[in-house]
């Protein structure tokens, strides 16, 4: 019978468990995007995961959303991230990256430019910036003859990560970034071959991932998608068949993994399940949302057909999740006020559980 703590093999990998640590921002970051050793600390921590995937981590400078995070397109940050991935694998674990370009959620402020989206439509909200929180900026709309350099900023983050040392890399499709906002209905109006019908909407995505596998080997390259996530104002027309024909044709590339939110009903979260062949990993339920997951979440989508579960908050407050589920020990609770603040307050200082004597 499969469980939460039964191996899996996962390309070139074997995890001891199923349970994966979800990508979450935590924008920690030393000057520069330099990973730093308390990061090292976070990781390595955590590594009882049977897959970590890192925070996002920008793929060019200007792919950045959020000031305090890190990078992957400077050979100093290659360096920076070394030890935190020596870290990880010395306690055992593995990591993978995630290349999170930000598109137009960004401001000019961090990123010393307008950001760049696949159209002139500012997301809605306000975003970080070193100054504090502004309004989203109408972001420049790449031209045609740019987006091939976009796409392949993800597989020169790639490379660089594997020197780093991980594992292999997950791109950040999802909540409303920049592979996102070319899937969206309303952040692309594009007219050319980016733009409007589903086939011209998914082909930045596939042409993003088929380099990255390209670029470092299709078994370790996974990509996170949201279906139907209205994140910072995307919306997505047809989502099923949107989605549907985007794993389609991913499916012909042999990916490590699809990583799926529970951002839309579970008929069409399940349908995309039977139209990808591969792993899945599923984040059970909505991130960012008012329920956190916990060991029913993740034995519902095992049963229905995910491989692999990831947790997002218990990782976060909890160490030893793994051991806490294993052995049905009380979860931690998040402290939300120490998410973003930066220090170890909130980071290094929550305790793995404690047996009384």
């Amino acid at each position: 019978m499969t469980t939460l703590f039964t191996s899996y093999r996962l390309g070139g990998l074997t995890l001891p468990n199923r349970l994966v640590m979800a990508p979450m921002s935590r924008v920690r970051a030393a000057a520069g995007g330099l990973a730093t050793p308390s990061m090292a600390a976070y990781y390595a921590q955590r590594a009882t995961a049977g897959l970590i995937v890192s925070e996002g981590v920008q793929p060019s400078a200007v792919g950045q959303s959020n000031p305090g995070t890190p990078g992957l397109h400077t050979d100093e940050q290659v360096a920076a991230w070394r030890p935190v991935t020596d870290a990880v694998h010395t306690n055992g674990g593995r990591i993978f990256a995630q290349l999170m370009h930000g598109g137009r959620v960004s401001h000019p402020d961090t990123i010393g430019t307008l950001p760049v989206g696949p159209s002139a439509v500012a997301a809605v909200g306000e975003v970080f910036t070193p100054s504090g929180p502004q309004p989203a900026p109408v972001p420049r709309a790449l031209d045609l003859a740019e987006i091939p350099e976009h796409a392949g900023s993800y597989a020169d983050a790639a490379r660089r990560a594997v020197d780093a040392g991980f594992d292999g890399v997950e791109l950040h499709g999802a909540n409303g970034y920049l592979i996102s906002q070319f899937l969206s209905s309303n952040a692309n109006l594009r007219t050319d071959g980016y733009g409007g019908p589903i086939a011209h909407r998914i082909r930045f995505a596939v042409e993003a991932v088929a380099a990255t596998a390209e670029a470092v080997g299709a078994d370790r390259v996974g990509i996170r998608l949201s279906p139907g996530a209205t994140f910072w104002g995307v919306q997505e027309t047809e989502v099923r068949e949107l989605y549907t024909a985007l794993l389609t044709e991913l499916a012909t590339l042999g990916l490590a993994y699809v990583h799926l939110e529970a951002t839309s009903d579970e008929d069409v979260l399940t349908a995309l399940r039977r139209a990808w062949p591969g792993t899945l990993i599923m984040n059970p339920v909505l991130p960012m949302g008012p329920k956190q997951a916990g060991r029913d979440d993740a034995d519902h989508w095992l049963g229905l057909g995910a491989d692999l579960i990831s947790f997002g908050r218990g990782f976060l407050a909890n160490p030893d999740l793994v051991e806490r589920l294993r052995r049905g020990l009380p979860i931690a609770p998040v402290d939300e006020a120490t998410y973003y603040q930066g220090g170890d307050a909130g980071y290094l200082t929550y305790p793995a559980h404690q047996d009384v004597a």
